[in-house]
């Protein structure tokens, strides 16, 4: 029944080369596994070129002042051309043709082109690589040139470049380089303290068995260049297969660990790059049937945000170790230093759930083995239970820094609040996991990690309370909308702090281990504030907030997600205002739609939205799911349109430092939470669909409750397949259906 995709893949075409894109589409074109990301740079240097390889989990703190960032590990993509005694570089020359495309079917990077050198030569190149889905180590490359018109001599030089930083930032130490078998290089890198290493091997064969061969190691650059004559009309490909390993904190070195990642590499190296691809490409297949948004659209943009958006979903997943997660640029570049926000348990962990459960269940156990230090942080604020940190990276401790970007006006760095009132992450975790509960009916999980999150979490909020007439109210905090911070009774913080509690005293057992959060719990949720809607219908966003005053946005929102409006007053002007980075109703309203009416919901959409910049890139995708479940077709699609252009619209820097990576995964909630109209709630899937006018069907695939469905809307008809004969109940606009094999509904209107 679960048959492969239909319609054919998408193709990411860069429009052509643009110096001032170099990034953005290094970002775009990332080649990766969950395990390790290469960024989709040139083979030739630019000087702007940021190249990067990461590897999940690899986080190394430079200096006892800063933070721990992902690290930007040795570069093997980059290969000095020399044609005669000219360099090829896209920057000199005459360009005759050029196209760079990126497949997401299995993530391969590929480029043709046809150039003329300086000297007159014109020359033929292509180029292709991609990291292997299975095993995860492995990356293969190939690079074919051929000359057209004329003879010349050819150098090329390759290897493993460790002089790659983290914008400056060195984190390895070289712990040897070697030429192994004549063909093969070979480099062991360490932190310092010497707790994490990286071991690359790299096997490079050219088609020409006349090229004279040479090595060098200098200046952290382990190379092999050959050298040979390039004649008209015969091609010479350089194929370069390389093993990445790493050992991370607690992992046990394998013995003759060199020994063994050759012993991997060789079997590599004979299979060549054709018979690597296919083998990828395979798996690749094999994956795509549970993932695969297919949207029978007259733009092709929508199909092509779709593919990539499900391709980076896995490239950015770490599911093969749970103690690691997703950073807010996946795998794909050093912005936010790869550290791990809330942006992963709302946004990234739906997808996985309900395509891949075992997935979703591994990102909330990251969560769960950092519980120690999430309860050591709770101790040392003063409160009792976990508090989360707010940027996370592999040992669960707080990696958010004090302060941020120097203000060029005043030469002073700007204080970051987020660790020290950002504290709805704790609530962010708590629905995250219930929502695992919901769509699985994991027992096992719901006995240990899930009560253990839920109890920690409750007793977070129990404490986090500030009695005030005889009602709890939280204080001091930061909710989802960054540009309002240390407000009180923020309406999103507060109603899922109650939400959490409610969970865990519905989860936890009513036993004597448990009756002191039952007791306080329970007073809790009588006497917590939630705010309400005035005579308007409007929720206040917090205790102040209207009594702020308004300015026009206008133009503000035509630069969406640039954060200009910073350009014209200061963060604490920002704050005084009525000016939100993303609405927190609006996001509420996406997490917890049945504690609201539609005319709340509507009253929110008209009074929020235009108090919104979108300088998050997760506003624009929210306010659509929203507006699409409330029916404001005319409101939804523009919303949602925007949202899957914020890395792949035309903006040359919009993802220069990374992928926007819960922007990603809105795509994917927008059109099956959004257009679809998917909610769960209660253990109860509901089906609401409301499909844009030019998308004639939508068609994905969904795991619930252990069961593969295939849903497939047209405007005119719901269909839900699935394998076997186990009854199922579904909500479709508000009627319950059961089916076994098959259900189809006629849609009305």
């Amino acid at each position: 029944m679960m048959t492969s995709p239909s319609a054919p893949f998408s193709v990411l075409c860069e429009p052509g080369f643009n110096p001032h894109q170099l990034n953005k589409y290094a970002t775009l074109m990332t080649c990766g596994n969950g395990y390790l990301g290469i960024r989709g740079g040139h083979e030739e240097a630019y000087t702007d070129q940021v190249r990067g390889m990461f590897v999940a989990g690899f986080y190394h703190r430079a200096t006892p002042d800063e933070v721990t960032e992902l690290v930007n590990l040795p570069d093997i993509t980059g290969c000095k051309i020399e044609f005669g005694n000219t360099p090829f570089s896209l920057l000199a020359g005459k360009l005759l043709s050029y196209r760079r495309e990126f497949h997401p079917e299995l993530g391969e990077l590929c480029r043709e082109l046809i150039w003329q050198s300086p000297e007159g030569g014109l020359f033929s190149l292509k180029s292709a690589r991609f990291v292997a889905r299975a095993p995860q180590q492995l990356v293969a490359a190939t690079l074919t040139l051929t000359a057209l018109d004329q003879e010349t001599p050819l150098r090329l030089t390759t290897g493993i470049d460790a002089t790659q930083t983290n914008s400056g930032r060195q984190h390895l130490t070289e712990a040897s380089v070697r030429v192994m078998h004549q063909h093969t290089l070979q480099g062991c890198y360490r932190t310092p303290e010497g707790d994490m290493a990286l071991m690359i091997s790299s096997h490079c064969r050219l088609s020409s068995d006349d090229a004279r061969i040479s090595y060098a190691a200098k200046n952290r650059q382990l190379n092999q260049q050959f050298s040979t004559t390039l004649r008209v009309g015969v091609p010479l490909t350089l194929e370069k297969i390389s093993w990445v390993d790493v050992c991370l904190p607690g992992d046990a070195e394998p013995e003759n660990w060199d020994e063994h990642c050759l012993a991997q590499l060789a079997p590599q190296v004979e299979q060549g790059y054709a018979a690597l691809r296919a083998a990828s490409l395979q798996q690749w297949q094999r994956w795509w049937p549970q993932a695969r948004v297919e949207v029978g659209s007259s733009d092709p943009f929508d199909q092509l945000a779709l593919d990539m958006s499900a391709y980076h979903l896995a490239a950015m997943t770490p599911a093969h170790d749970e103690r690691c997660s997703v950073a807010a640029k996946g795998l794909t570049g050093e912005g936010y230093k790869g550290h791990v926000f809330w942006d992963t348990d709302i946004f990234i962990l739906p997808y996985h759930l309900l395509t891949r459960p075992e997935t979703a269940r591994a990102l909330l156990r990251y969560r769960y083995h950092r519980l120690p230090q999430a309860q050591q942080k709770a101790a040392r604020c003063g409160y009792e239970g976990a508090l989360f940190p707010w940027e996370s990276a592999f040992t669960g401790d707080e990696e958010t820094p004090a302060f941020g970007l120097i203000n060029i006006r005043t030469g002073l760095r700007q204080p970051v609040a987020s660790a020290l009132a950002e504290h709805h992450l704790v609530a962010d975790i708590a629905y995250a996991a219930v929502g695992y509960l919901q769509a699985t009916g994991d027992a096992q999980f719901q006995a240990t990690e899930t009560q253990a999150l839920l109890k920690a979490c409750a007793l977070f909020w129990l404490s986090r309370t500030t009695e005030v007439n005889g009602r709890l109210e939280l204080h001091d905090v930061i909710g989802p909308d960054e540009y309002t911070e240390h407000i009180n009774n923020n309406a999103y913080t507060n109603y899922l702090a109650h939400y959490c509690v409610a969970q865990a005293l519905h989860y936890l057992p009513d036993t004597p281990e448990h009756e002191d959060v039952h007791t306080r719990g329970r007073d809790f949720l009588a006497r917590c504030v939630l705010p309400q809607p005035d005579n308007e219908r409007v929720i206040p966003q917090d205790d102040s907030f209207f009594s702020k005053p308004t300015i026009d946005l206008t133009r503000y929102q035509a630069k969406a997600g640039t954060q200009s409006i910073l350009l014209d007053y200061s963060r604490a002007e920002v704050n005084e205002m009525q000016i939100l980075k993303q609405a927190d109703l609006i996001m509420l309203f996406f997490l917890l739609p049945s504690l609201f009416s539609r005319e709340v919901q509507r009253a929110n959409l008209d009074y929020y939205l235009p108090r919104t910049i979108h300088d998050s890139s997760l506003s624009k995708a929210i306010y659509a799911i929203v507006a699409c479940r409330n029916g404001m077709a005319d409101l939804a699609w523009p919303l949602y349109r925007e949202a899957m252009a914020i890395d792949l619209g035309p903006e040359p820097h919009s993802c220069d430092d990374g992928i926007h990576a819960a922007a990603t995964g809105a795509i994917w909630l927008g059109a099956i939470m959004g257009f679809a109209g998917l909610e769960y709630q209660e253990g109860q899937l509901v089906l609401s669909p409301r499909l844009p006018p030019h998308w004639k069907t939508l068609r994905f695939p969904l795991c619930w409750r252990g069961e593969q469905l295939q849903v497939s809307i047209s405007h005119q008809q719901l269909q839900i397949e699935k394998a076997n004969d186990a009854p199922l109940s579904i909500c479709v606009h508000g009627t319950l259906h059961s089916f076994t094999r098959r259900l189809v509904l006629a849609l009305e209107h």
